[in-house]
């Protein structure tokens, strides 16, 4: 590493440290909640509402990448868990027969719901409770910066 490179403060490294302890802590927790009411993980929950929040609910798998967190190599592998559960379908994109459309079904908005009545709990329990609206929006602001 070159002498030249910028190296971060201290404050900055604590800052970092602090962001990802509270991302792992949090999404085990979610995590926890979710198996706890026999729900599937958190990861399915993302792909469903950017389907029930996009037009017509459907995506393109290159634009659930792009909204989600998911690399493309798992999220084929969810779409495909999706399908045999009956929670999206894939239809053709006309404009390119290659190409596919992901599609959510009734059953996929239903499950959302009852994994949303669990998820939204846990984000109340283990987050909002325990800051102000006003340290909410402080933190939602600063983290805004990253994105």
């Amino acid at each position: 590493m070159s002498e030249n490179m910028p190296k971060p403060n201290e404050t900055a490294v604590s800052a970092w440290t602090s962001i990802m302890r509270a991302r792992e802590r949090l999404l085990g927790a979610i995590e926890s909640d979710l198996k706890a009411a026999d729900l599937p993980p958190l990861g399915w929950y993302d792909v469903l509402w950017e389907l029930v929040r996009s037009e017509d609910g459907r995506l393109r798998p290159y634009e659930i990448e792009e909204r989600t967190l998911l690399a493309q190599y798992n999220l084929s592998r969810l779409l495909d868990r999706l399908e045999r559960e009956g929670l999206v379908r894939r239809e053709v994109f006309a404009r390119d027969g290659r190409g596919r459309w992901v599609v959510i079904t009734d059953a996929g908005r239903k499950l959302r719901e009852r994994m949303w009545a669990v998820y939204g709990k846990s984000i109340e329990t283990h987050i909002g409770c325990k800051l102000a609206e006003s340290e909410a929006k402080t933190i939602s602001g600063l983290l805004d910066r990253f994105l």
